[in-house]
């Protein structure tokens, strides 16, 4: 072999034989690396029965998807939650297995986007080992590979790409967490799949920035191993998290109304989450460390020599029995303080996270409780601008936390059924219902309560916007109208198992009796 430079020649044929080993050596780690891995990934076949929010007596038609997940330890299987949320049918196949095993969700956090399965056969998990998770974070520019079985084929798909970004961000209302950007091609049907490198998972892929190329999401293992730590006694509570709104210290005018000086950094409390006196948070407080780390002045912490994320990524790691340590600056003089850290953001509207929505049949009414699938079936039908401009509680009061004068928004959920009764009245779909009989309405339970109990000739309900009429309706023909409704309408039943326990408590069982 002849080589350009006569120096080398004499020492080429070492260093050839060494660079010879090295990469058969790095051939054979990579021939080995995704065979190992491979077995680990699976392929999730659901069928999924999705809630109606317009129609909440009934569910969507049958829709069925594919997926990936990985094999932990425990003889369990990690997906994303999305993809096993509504399941009627679950069913999981390795790699380049013909055989589908039928498998039941045991544990799912809608807001992190995780669940974990079990497989009605465990021997499946004897060819089929759990893959090994990396330790730490991976670094930006690092190379990982993305493990899947998108559209597009039917076998497993391994593309690479490298680690572009990692944030502390929202994933689902109210949850925050670490996510990684990779820049791998990430399509549907890899969500679940795990993210790899250097053949130990960081991470599973979850989500793709919509229509943008080769920006896909990971959901780190340290996001993970919360969740799983948090169910081993077999249910999840959730993550605690800090639900203050907060501002920058970076405007010159603002440190100068709140007299910092400029070895002062941290973040401004301007509404905090709770207005009780109590509540040791106040107005114009400035936050300026999380346990004894500080608090910069754009809300960040340095966690690594080359990451800087937002401080709240910090509240997982140091909250304690609900408790959460901060320094803060009130009016010039330092002070230690405990703020209490709640697992969920308690509101007037709530995520359904895998249940189907309450409801209650009265007469050409159905009502129901206001939930964000709600609101997104009246943004998806072009009906939220219009609510918007009645100045309707869906939009203005959906973050307000619940008190006991109203606990929740009770909505009228569906147009009127076809009915004499409703003759001249306005569609009340997306209404939300203030007062029934002059009794304000704290809950749809409450709501169910006071018709039950109603005994007037007429019934009313009241809404909670400007240009909503007032529905007035004879009580005994709305009650006897139910049953046919009901019939004409294939609807099987008046209520939900909730509101119907609420409608039978002090009746005779009967789906609307007198």
């Amino acid at each position: 072999m002849k080589t350009r430079s006569h120096g080398f020649a004499i020492f080429a044929p070492l260093v050839l034989g060494a660079l010879l080993a090295l990469a058969a050596s790095r051939q054979a780690v990579a021939a080995a690396t995704p065979t190992d891995v491979s077995n680990s990934v699976v392929k999730i076949f659901a069928t999924l029965r999705y809630p109606n929010p317009y129609r909440p007596w009934t569910k969507q038609g049958p829709t069925e998807i594919s997926a990936s997940g990985v094999v932990i330890d425990g003889d369990r299987i990690l997906t994303n939650a999305h993809v096993v949320l509504y399941a009627a049918q679950i069913e999981v196949q390795g790699h380049e297995s013909g055989d589908k095993i039928p498998a039941h969700v045991v544990a799912v956090a809608p807001g992190i986007d995780l669940a974990v399965l079990k497989l009605d056969d465990p021997a499946f998990f004897r060819s089929h080992p759990p893959l090994r998770f990396a330790a730490g974070l991976p670094h930006v520019k690092d190379s990982v590979l993305a493990y899947g079985f998108p559209t597009g084929g039917s076998s497993l798909s391994i593309t690479q790409g490298i680690v572009s970004r990692i944030e502390f961000v929202p994933y689902n209302f109210p949850v925050s967490g670490l996510r990684i950007q990779i820049d791998a091609a990430i399509n549907p049907g890899n969500s679940g799949g795990p993210a790899v490198v250097d053949g130990r998972m960081i991470g599973l892929t979850f989500s793709r920035l919509g229509n943008a190329e080769n920006i896909g999401y990971i959901i780190p293992n340290e996001e993970i191993n919360l969740f799983l730590s948090e169910i081993h006694d077999g249910r999840y509570v959730g993550k605690p998290g800090m639900y203050d709104e907060l501002q920058t210290l970076q405007n010159p005018a603002l440190r100068a109304y709140l007299k910092v000086g400029p070895s002062v950094h941290g973040v401004v409390v301007y509404r905090p989450y709770a207005s009780d006196p109590a509540y040791p948070l106040k107005p114009w407080d400035v936050i300026t460390r999380i346990g004894d780390t500080p608090i910069d002045d754009e809300g960040m912490v340095k966690i690594r020599d080359d990451l800087r994320v937002d401080f709240r990524y910090l509240v997982q790691k140091l909250a304690r029995n609900g408790r959460l340590p901060l320094e803060i600056l009130r009016d010039g003089t330092p002070r230690q303080i405990e703020l209490p850290v709640d697992p969920g953001r308690h509101t007037l509207v709530q995520n359904l996270e895998g249940r189907y929505p309450p409801y209650f049949i009265y007469g050409p009414l159905v009502f129901s409780k206001v939930s964000w699938q709600f609101l997104a079936f009246l943004q998806n039908a072009n009906l939220a601008r219009t609510i918007g401009l009645i100045d309707s509680p869906l939009l203005s009061a959906a973050l307000d936390r619940p008190t006991p004068q109203r606990k929740e928004l009770v909505v009228v959920a569906s147009p009127f059924f076809p009915s004499q009764l409703a003759i001249g009245y306005s569609n009340p779909l997306g209404w939300v219902v203030s007062a029934v009989n002059g009794v304000r309405i704290a809950s749809l339970d409450q709501l169910v309560a006071v018709l039950r109990d109603a005994r007037g000739e007429f019934v009313t309900f009241e809404f909670d916007q400007n240009t909503g009429e007032t529905l007035v309706f004879p009580r005994r023909a709305m009650v006897a109208a139910t049953a046919k409704i009901l019939r004409d309408n294939d609807v099987r039943a008046q209520g939900s198992t909730d509101t119907m326990a609420v409608w039978r408590a002090s009746r005779p069982r009967t789906a609307a009796g007198p």
